[in-house]
């Protein structure tokens, strides 16, 4: 008698989620079709579509979770212009990790409906955070504070800035956050 294979839900969907966020944030969202992450996550195309409806259900997901990390944007008020700068270095220095939200938005931001999925987890966790972590910030403010992270991440980590990627840490640190400094009351 065969034993039947049973899966593990929360694994399997776990486990196409992960897919997800390695080849939107490698490919961007028309980069990149179900198959592949399906067949990256081990399982079948109509398996990802029961657990997420679509793929743009799936991005949608994808966008929450890599939106929920602070990946930048700490908890700190008080050492928020700091902390900020510091990990903004760290994240864009040419050997750090590839995946990230940053490239996530970037290579889907083509793609108007992704552009408002992005929009909506951008508003609703960085925002959101930023926001709660300096609550005197005006709107304004933050949008620009999220325009210099992401101008420099583009610069520095994407496209290279050879001024950028030779430059000292700790001075990059410390002219970042005199922006910040500004930025964030």
């Amino acid at each position: 008698m065969a034993t039947a294979h049973r899966r593990d839900a929360a694994a399997t969907r776990a486990a196409i989620l992960g897919a997800g966020i390695e080849a939107f944030t490698r490919h961007g969202y028309d980069g990149v079709g179900v198959r592949e992450i399906a067949q990256a996550a081990g399982v079948s195309a109509m398996l990802v579509n029961r657990y997420f409806g679509n793929k743009e259900g799936l991005f949608a997901e994808v966008v929450e979770a890599s939106m929920t990390d602070r990946t930048v944007l700490t908890g700190d008020p008080g050492t928020l212009a700091r902390d900020v700068a510091a990990a903004l270095v760290a994240r864009t220095a040419p050997d750090a990790d590839d995946l990230s939200p940053f490239l996530l938005m970037l290579r889907s931001a083509a793609n108007p409906r992704a552009a408002e999925i992005l929009r909506a987890g951008i508003e609703k966790h960085v925002e959101a955070h930023l926001h709660e972590v300096s609550p005197h910030s005006r709107d304004t403010a933050a949008a620009v504070v999220l325009s210099v992270i992401a101008g420099f991440w583009l610069l520095r980590k994407v496209i290279g800035s050879s001024t950028l990627t030779a430059a000292d840490e700790e001075e990059l640190t410390t002219t970042l956050r005199g922006v910040f400094d500004v930025l964030l009351p």
